[in-house]
């Protein structure tokens, strides 16, 4: 396997949203991920969260399938679940189970509301985590109510990545102590950490209660999307002097002096309607052609079809086409241990994986003829 993860044996109890994300950076970075799913699952190359993955078909209320499961615990290093709270207990596979087979497991939970708590065994989605978190009422317009900013929050930066970085965390420490742990990863902890900076900002007085009215939520006039001559859209985010100044010059404002306040915040309203008068005279081509890659901070709004096609993503491979679904590749970049390129997911049984497991060897030695995907033309 390739990856600065090769070698790391994962065991991911399938579910929906944050753990298999977690689950697929894991194994984007080159960790052996053997994904335990229900009898009759269809593998679907649309399910690009469930790419590069063993498969195995179990039935979790059958005791011998729940043995196949603590056999394959036993040669694992990691156990990622997303189930409510005591459900892995009643399976027979909890914490303390798991971990008298192999005591150096990193015993992965993913939750919205966490282990423990009033609401811990209520049900939820995304949307209800963030918004305890106070994430969820700062997203959206002046005097409108609060938008859903998708699942990134709560689900994937609050929830998968925050439980990836707990999970390497304890194997670091792992390594050290000899000893697994569980790792409490909720989705209401996550949102709170990612919004770390605006708690802070408003301890200063840098921030409001007031949703589309500060800094960064599209309060600030150069901090914000404008329509332009067609009906697409730019995003301008020229915040410091110089990067405002080479914004007004481009866009020929350069010299007026009402956008000469910028950090006023009682100018913004005004000012906003201004530029955003100044944005519809051209089409969003032809503001890429005056303002795209210099530091006006400028970047054109790209919809799921175009952004695999810019430019830019194009020389980096930012996106690779795998059974024909286009999806966005492996990140971070390693320099001496890249990350190979994701493969479909294949079927397999128990024991060809403890075999595979016991000998050493990587995913890719089962399936070397398995498609792998290639970047985007």
């Amino acid at each position: 396997m390739a990856g600065p993860l090769a070698g790391l044996k994962v065991i991911e109890m399938a579910g929906i949203g944050p753990g298999p994300f977690c689950a697929m950076v894991l194994s984007d970075l080159g960790a052996d991920v053997v994904r335990i799913v229900r009898p009759g699952t269809p593998l679907d190359p649309n399910d690009v969260l469930a790419r590069g993955r063993t498969v195995l078909a179990l039935d979790l209320r059958r005791p011998d399938a729940v043995d196949e499961v603590l056999a394959l615990v036993a040669q694992a290093d990691v156990l990622i679940e997303g189930f409510r709270p005591g459900v892995m207990e009643r399976l027979g596979l909890g914490p303390s189970v798991c971990m008298a087979r192999q005591p150096r497991l990193v015993y992965g939970r993913m939750t919205g509301w966490g282990q423990h708590g009033p609401l811990s065994h209520a049900a939820g989605h995304d949307i209800n985590y963030i918004a305890i978190s106070g994430a969820l009422h700062a997203v959206g317009r002046s005097g409108e109510a609060p938008v859903p900013p998708l699942n990134y929050v709560g689900d994937f930066g609050g929830g998968a990545m925050l439980l990836a970085v707990g999970i390497l965390s304890a194997l670091h420490e792992t390594a050290r102590s000899g000893q697994g742990q569980v790792v409490d990863a909720a989705m209401t902890d996550g949102a709170a950490l990612m919004s770390a900076l605006m708690y802070g900002m408003k301890a200063a007085g840098q921030w409001s209660n007031q949703r589309g009215e500060n800094l960064l939520d599209g309060g600030a006039f150069f901090y914000d999307t404008y329509a332009c001559a067609d009906g697409r859209y730019v995003a301008v985010g020229a915040i410091e002097p110089q990067f405002y100044a080479l914004l007004r010059e481009r866009c020929g404002i350069a010299d007026d002096p009402a956008f000469d306040p910028q950090m006023d915040p009682s100018s913004w309203p005004l000012l906003k309607l201004r530029l955003a008068e100044v944005f519809r005279t051209r089409t969003r081509d032809a503001w890429c052609a005056l303002l795209e890659g210099c530091d006006a901070c400028f970047a054109p709004v790209l919809d799921w079809d175009e952004a695999p096609t810019h430019p830019h993503n194009r020389a980096r491979q930012t996106f690779v086409a795998l059974d024909g679904v286009v999806q966005p590749a492996p990140a971070p970049r390693f320099q001496r241990t890249p990350a190979a390129v994701p493969r479909s997911s294949v079927i397999a049984t128990t024991d060809a994986v403890r075999r595979r497991w016991q000998a050493g060897a990587g995913a890719d030695s089962a399936a070397a003829t398995v498609p792998a995907a290639h970047p985007v033309a």
